[in-house]
């Protein structure tokens, strides 16, 4: 039941998400995606770098890629099971993740079970999602993006979103991001929306 206009009280009750931008986060594009290794290698922050290049390469969603285990080596291909589905999901490391990636784990140090990001208060259990949140704030804003606009689910978006762009193949990324239904993907990569403003963009008035 709502509050009418008429009582008091409405005026001193704000929604949840008053002055905030709800909906899909944008994805990245390659130069920000860029500009934002150039910012962490600036700063040294090998360990942050190493999660930036993953969370692109794998598409994996936050809480997947805290629980990833350092493992033997670093392949340039790897599956994971996600968390919320259960389904299975393969994606390929490039040059750059694996090379910082490589990096951080030498720094890291300790065995091959253990997380390959941890917390930072008890090293025995992986980052968590918040905390994960609250990097890629600092790193959107560190190029000067609007946090509000962006988010963990921004790096998920952001391969798939190049992928699709190049090849138009929406099966493919279905595939790639672990997705049921394509009309998942769809909506997922905002396909229509992003088509629309294209075709605007491309007429002359």
């Amino acid at each position: 039941m709502g509050l009418s206009q008429y009582d008091p009280g409405a005026h001193e009750q704000c929604a949840w998400n008053a002055g905030r931008k709800v909906g899909a986060k944008r994805a990245l594009k390659p130069r920000q995606v860029w500009a934002i290794r150039f910012f962490l290698d600036r700063e040294a922050r090998l360990r942050d770098r190493a999660l930036f290049d993953l969370a692109i390469d794998s598409k994996l969603r936050g809480r997947d890629l805290g629980t990833l285990a350092v493992g033997p080596e670093i392949r340039t291909r790897a599956m994971v099971v996600q968390q919320k589905t259960g389904r299975p999901v393969q994606f390929e490391l490039m040059t750059d993740a694996r090379a910082s990636l490589l990096a951080w784990l030498e720094r890291r140090g300790g065995t091959i079970d253990d997380y390959a990001f941890p917390s930072r208060i008890d090293r025995s259990v992986p980052m968590s999602t918040r905390q994960y949140a609250r990097l890629v704030d600092e790193w959107v804003s560190a190029i000067g993006l609007r946090r509000e606009e962006y988010g963990t689910h921004s790096l998920r978006r952001t391969k798939a979103s190049i992928i699709y762009k190049a090849t138009g193949n929406l099966g493919a990324v279905q595939i790639l991001l672990g997705h049921t239904k394509i009309e998942n993907t769809v909506r997922y990569l905002g396909v229509e929306v992003e088509d629309e403003l294209t075709l605007a963009e491309g007429t002359e008035t």
